[in-house]
């Protein structure tokens, strides 16, 4: 366990009032400070614990001058800011954490992928593209399968697909209207993998373990901690991950995601906050990224990122029907599993894909190949209990 530090921050602000800013509150009581969000909904997970609330848009820049009044530092859930008034504000003096000079070059994917280039790291090709006016060479560039995103808010699979022809992409760009695209070189990847970084104000950087993550329909499903890849390639994420976050002065945490085919390695996204494949660092590591968060923005000593178990499996618990309903049964059979770390974010309602909660289940085996197994086995008693999405429906 980290010392308790006496935070020269005593007021933390964070734009956004999700289940990220909500896991934020039990690191801030350990470390003396008090939450204050910005959220447009008085039912937002974060809303339950906030010491103050403003209710508005998330790129209401004038609320954020309002929430500025009653804190030290202002700091993200989410990247959906109007960032030209951030940095307004910044001027008169409001201090952001990271900085919007530091979220510049990672709000937009296409400004994420110009980024990486210029660093030389490692990332899939691609073109920034127009539906209304993408010519046929364009489109066919990258060959297929491609990768479609949108730039700017898109995520848990929105705004992101994988089209195998041409008329399929085609097809796909018709809703897409004006909205700024990029088609990205589809990586045939053989373990997606993730790391969250931080770095203080005064520089000092922290990596946590390399994890697996499993996507479904775009949509992180679990996550295994640590990832079972050679040391080698564990060095060269946590190089990447300093580099970024070096080149942009960027403090506070990120997640970066990865892909990975032999030993090579390529960088997908990158997320400018706390992040879904972190979420086991609650349970499993000495220090979880949202004390690290506030460690950062506050400048205070980073903690361990050490694992306390041999590994650790998170399960994100995502809707699987359209319902209200607090799945008060189901939830006491998950954390009746042996060593359940169970969070329930407290939202109203379901839908299919949406993150209601999570489960983080402790991993005892002393080789990957043994963790595997466990987390295997894991995972389906999860499944047992807590239906997944794509199958929920099935006959």
């Amino acid at each position: 366990m980290n010392a308790i530090a006496v935070s020269p921050v005593q007021h933390v602000g964070v734009i956004g009032g999700g289940q990220l800013a909500w896991m934020l509150a039990p690191a801030a009581q350990q470390l003396g400070m008090s939450l204050h969000v910005q959220t447009p909904n008085d039912h937002d997970p974060a809303v339950a614990i906030a010491d103050q609330t403003v209710l508005a848009a998330v790129a209401d820049a004038a609320a954020t001058a309002k929430l500025a009044q009653a804190c030290d530092v202002i700091t993200f859930e989410n990247e959906f800011v109007d960032l030209p008034a951030l940095t307004e504000l910044e001027e008169t003096g409001v201090r952001f954490r990271p900085r919007p000079a530091a979220l510049a070059s990672l709000l937009d994917k296409l400004d994420q992928r110009q980024l990486l280039a210029r660093l030389g790291l490692p990332t899939p090709r691609f073109l920034a593209i127009a539906a209304a006016t993408a010519t046929k060479s364009e489109l066919t560039a990258l060959g297929f399968p491609v990768v479609l995103k949108q730039r700017r808010h898109g995520y848990d699979g929105k705004g992101t697909q994988v089209l195998r022809s041409l008329a399929e992409l085609q097809q796909a760009l018709q809703s897409y209207g004006d909205t700024p695209l990029l088609l990205e070189e589809f990586i045939p990847f053989e373990q997606e993998l993730a790391v969250m970084v931080a770095r203080s104000q005064s520089g000092a950087i922290a990596t946590f373990p390399v994890v697996q993550t499993h996507q479904q329909n775009q949509v992180c499903r679990w996550v295994v901690a640590p990832a079972a890849i050679p040391g080698a390639l564990q060095k060269a994420v946590a190089a990447i991950a300093r580099t970024l976050v070096e080149a942009v002065d960027y403090v506070g945490v990120a997640g970066i995601e990865l892909f990975q085919q032999g030993d090579r390695l390529w960088v997908n996204e990158i997320a400018p906050r706390t992040h879904n494949s972190g979420h086991y660092s609650l349970d499993a590591c000495q220090t979880s990224q949202f004390e690290q968060q506030l460690r950062a923005i506050a400048d205070l000593p980073l903690g361990s990122t050490a694992l306390q178990w041999p590994g650790a499996l998170m399960v994100n618990l995502l809707g699987f029907e359209d319902h209200q309903s607090d799945y008060a049964e189901l939830r006491q059979q998950l954390a009746a599993l042996p060593g359940a770390c169970l969070y329930w974010y407290g939202k109203t309602e379901s839908k299919p894909g949406r993150k209601l909660g999570h489960i983080t289940l402790p991993l005892s085996g002393a080789s990957s190949t043994k963790r595997a197994q466990q987390s295997q086995t894991m995972l389906a008693q999860v499944e047992a209990i807590w239906p997944n999405p794509d199958t929920a429906h099935q006959p």
